[in-house]
């Protein structure tokens, strides 16, 4: 179906998160096999688990270029060849989330969702998902102490993603998108920075910065992902219908645990996407050498340094982030009055109150934001032991930030005690965990996951594959549209239908 642009943060939506893996005191121990360990612990354990189901690669298309062409397998490296089959542990959950190894790393990719809300409680349900996987394998005989971690660099030179996605209108101009987004994503760190002791690649200089990822950025626009990581990707394999969908795989974005940095980054950046698909001109906030003034941005936690922008103006980060947020609300107000719903209302207002209190204190952010939750505890440290950026020990406190471990991880350790606010309940995250969104088509692949496991030789993003005794082919379904497969469109159905075979002859009319 066409895509409407609507001026809210509603949108098909979706957080893939890789996690940083280790043994301590074992540094050179194989990350492929301890990601796999852990993932296999998890997806062997479950109740639905089948052996027989495996990730559906065949619709997959990571070498097409939004720019207008494909690049030829021989010239992409490895790590772009994510259509290629290795054999690694793979699981499809019932939640409707992809749980996998990614390399040398386990990941977890959250169902689709409409709201930044569901975003974030489809986020945490990762947290609980990879932290019992952590768990379980450590149980193994002869598995050693795995830790996992959810961060973006061990501070060695690499360095592994928390990417966003979000569907767009495929008739956007794409040129449009990158001049849009670049001003944003190189300022919106001031809110969704996860914080980082180190400087540069390795974490080799001292001090402390906003962003994990910022570093490891090197150009403006691109299709490689973990090579000359660019600020824009250019990605084209929309998981939906092409003629009308585009996929906007953002790659820039740290891997928070504060809640409110990652309902607001899926929230202000949905809300600057429909600025963009509305044709409103942003080019005023065009910067000059964008990849720089990331870095720098990253680099300034006073929160002082002037960007300096394509027409020779120069603004704060601040400054920026104010501009689009104020664009925002007055689009909102033209489109909608006071018709505006909940969470569109409730992004804006704790953006635009975010923004003033970074301006007079960022301190006073501490218990909502992960990079100032972070300094303070750093800077507590080194009042107490009289330490200054270059002390070894500061690093270890950043790696135990993000720890998953159950009562280890600084970051939910200040959340049990209230110092981090939540915006989720236990009880929402517990439901996320097994049950997938009700209004999303993330809906019809969990539940037929659940319903006929071992019928289900294959899922992915856009297709449920079954494996049915009596037919003599495997039963592709295919789920193109994201807003189609939800509880209310197909949940009767499914109600009515035991078997597999009964839900095929229902699709197929019989």
């Amino acid at each position: 179906r066409p895509y409407s642009v609507l001026m809210s943060v509603v949108r098909v939506m979706g957080i893939e998160t890789e996690y940083g893996i280790s043994v301590p005191g074992h540094p050179n121990v194989n990350a492929m096999l301890m990601s796999s360990q852990v993932v296999n612990a998890y997806s062997n354990q479950l109740p639905t688990a089948s052996s027989r189901t495996r990730w559906d690669y065949d619709e997959e298309t990571p070498l097409r270029d939004a720019r207008g062409f494909d690049m030829s397998r021989a010239d992409a490296d490895p790590s772009q060849l994510t259509d290629a089959d290795l054999g690694l542990a793979n699981a499809v959950l019932t939640n409707g989330a992809r749980f996998y190894v990614d390399h040398a790393h386990p990941e977890y990719s959250s169902p689709e969702v409409l709201t930044p809300k569901d975003a974030l409680v489809y986020d945490r349900a990762g947290e609980v998902i990879m932290a019992r996987a952590a768990e379980i394998a450590r149980s193994m005989p002869g598995v050693p102490e795995i830790r996992v971690y959810k961060n973006n660099t061990d501070n060695k030179g690499a360095s592994y993603g928390t990417h966003e996605n979000y569907l767009m209108s495929r008739a956007t101009d794409f040129g449009a998108i990158v001049g849009g987004l670049l001003p944003f994503f190189a300022t919106r760190q001031v809110i969704t920075g996860a914080g980082r002791v180190g400087i540069g690649q390795d974490g080799r200089g001292h001090g402390f910065q906003l962003s994990q990822r910022a570093d490891f950025f090197e150009v403006e626009v691109g299709l490689e992902t973990t090579l000359k990581r660019p600020m824009i990707n250019t990605r084209d394999e929309p998981h939906a219908d092409p003629q009308y969908h585009r996929r906007l795989h953002v790659i820039i974005g740290d891997a928070n645990l504060a809640e409110i940095p990652t309902y607001l980054k899926m929230g202000m950046t949905s809300l600057v996407l429909s600025l963009i698909e509305a044709d409103v001109d942003l080019s005023d906030l065009a910067l000059s050498k964008p990849v720089t003034q990331l870095h720098q941005v990253s680099y300034d936690v006073t929160l002082s340094h002037k960007v300096e922008l394509a027409d020779g103006r120069k603004m704060t980060a601040l400054e920026i982030q104010r501009t689009y947020a104020e664009r925002c609300a007055a689009f909102c107000e033209r489109r909608y009055g006071s018709d505006v719903d909940d969470q569109t209302s409730d992004v804006l207002d704790r953006w635009i109150d975010l923004l003033d209190r970074l301006q007079s204190d960022p301190m006073t952010c501490a218990d909502e934001l992960d990079w100032v939750a972070k300094l303070q505890v750093l800077d507590g440290y080194r009042r107490r032991d009289g330490v200054d950026w270059d002390d070894a020990r500061l690093q270890l406190v950043d790696l135990q930030y993000s720890d998953m471990t159950a009562g280890k991880g600084l970051a939910r350790r200040l959340e049990a005690r209230g110092s981090l606010k939540r915006i989720t309940t236990d009880e929402q995250i517990a439901a996320a965990v097994s049950d997938a969104p009700h209004d999303t088509r993330a809906w019809f692949r969990g539940e037929c996951l659940r319903r006929y496991p071992e019928s289900v030789a294959a899922a992915s993003w856009d297709s449920v594959v079954f494996d049915v005794e009596g037919r003599s082919s495997l039963q592709r379904v295919p789920t193109l549209d994201p807003l189609r497969g939800t509880k209310v469109h197909v949940g009767d159905l499914l109600d009515r239908c035991v078997t597999a075979n009964e839900l095929l002859d229902a699709l197929a009319g019989k």
